[in-house]
């Protein structure tokens, strides 16, 4: 498990040390470095994972989209180096990036350490980062060309239907099986895909295909029961496309592996946000490592249920960084679903909203 961040002249930060747990949360105002965060890894990753390259291209793999090199070097620094470091346990491991002098849309790896954190190492469903830009409903998703035991659901969510398609049949670790179906047998992905999605989104059953001949996989929809017809993506509205591939990639991560999450509440009623929290926090306890980005309370909330109520998840493994105007703070979860601190702006917008209104009743 990764235990510690470290970043230096990298985007918007000079110096930053976070503490990562098996379930950490950023969440924050916007432009804050919450993002930055989860982008700094996924640097790590493409340095760490090819010895031989001297180059990190920062637009295109793993879904990034960092711009020029000189965009993301701290406009502070004396010096046009990036260093980003992870610590795993005993390991630590730090990558020096040179910024070109000339434009360009690479980093170079100046100075590289002798291995890297296992984790960061895995393949398919081992590592999957989800990007915010998720796909929404469409007809056909893509299919991928790797070996399908390392078929993930993609960085957008591109590869779900196929993913699901391969391993529909395969068991769901007990430890994640949802408890309204893993008493009656029914412990394979796709009915375990099928019942948390009807906890979070709404009763659904799902046809996910990969036909012969084609370079394209197919996801179709259908009302529960025996005679339901197929229901198109397009006709099922946003919220199931983007939450899907939040499902399957939970329940295809293995012991020791990485969930990393932007913004899961899209789309979702806020009762599903809330319960996507508390299968996040299922996911975690069961023994991945999850980082979410979120602006949901709903989120936050669910994941505080998973701690007070469900016991899904240990408080000690759960760390919140807001980020607020002054920088990350650290709030520590309490086994009753409680928070050490509440600052300013950490979703207290409701109190505001409701504090002015009642404010507006009394001058009228």
């Amino acid at each position: 498990m990764l235990t510690r961040l470290r970043l230096s002249n990298f985007k918007r930060f000079t110096d930053l040390e976070l503490r990562l747990a098996p379930l950490t949360v950023l969440t924050g105002f916007n432009g804050a470095g919450k993002s930055t965060v989860l982008q700094s890894l996924l640097l790590i990753r493409q340095a760490g994972c090819d010895p031989s390259t001297n180059v990190v291209p920062l637009n295109g793999p793993l879904g990034l989209t960092l711009g020029e090199a000189r965009d993301i070097l701290n406009t502070e620094s004396d010096q046009p180096l990036i260093r980003l470091g992870v610590e795993e346990q005993d390991l630590s491991c730090s990558f020096v990036f040179a910024v070109p002098e000339e434009r360009s849309l690479h980093l170079k790896v100046s100075s590289r350490p002798e291995d890297i954190p296992g984790l960061l190492k895995g393949t398919g469903a081992a590592f999957t980062y989800l990007s915010a830009d998720r796909l929404g409903p469409r007809d056909q998703l893509d299919v991928s060309a790797d070996e399908s035991d390392l078929i993930g659901v993609g960085v957008r969510g591109e590869y779900t239907a196929q993913a699901l398609a391969l391993h529909e049949t395969d068991e769901v670790r007990p430890a994640l099986r949802h408890t309204s179906s893993a008493d009656h047998g029914v412990v394979t992905l796709r009915t375990q895909v099928e019942s948390w999605a009807g906890d979070i989104i709404r009763p659904i059953r799902i046809d996910a295909q990969w036909p012969a001949g084609i370079t394209a996989s197919l996801i179709r929809f259908r009302e529960p029961g025996l005679y339901g017809e197929p229901i198109r993506p397009t006709n099922t509205g946003f919220g199931i496309s983007y939450a899907l591939p939040v499902i399957v990639a939970g329940l295809l991560a293995p012991v020791g592996g990485l969930l990393a999450v932007e913004n899961p509440e899209a789309h979702l009623h806020p009762a599903g946000q809330s319960r996507l929290g508390r299968f996040l926090a299922r996911v975690a306890g069961s023994g991945v490592q999850v980082l979410v980005e979120t602006h949901s309370d709903h989120v936050v909330n669910g994941i505080r249920l998973a701690v007070a109520e469900d016991r899904w998840i240990d408080a000690r493994d759960v760390a919140i960084e807001f980020f607020g105007e002054g920088g990350p703070v650290s709030l520590d979860m309490k086994e009753d679903g409680s928070l050490s601190d509440w600052p300013r702006g950490f979703f207290d917008q409701l109190d505001e909203d409701l504090g002015s209104l009642s404010r507006a009743r009394r001058r009228r």
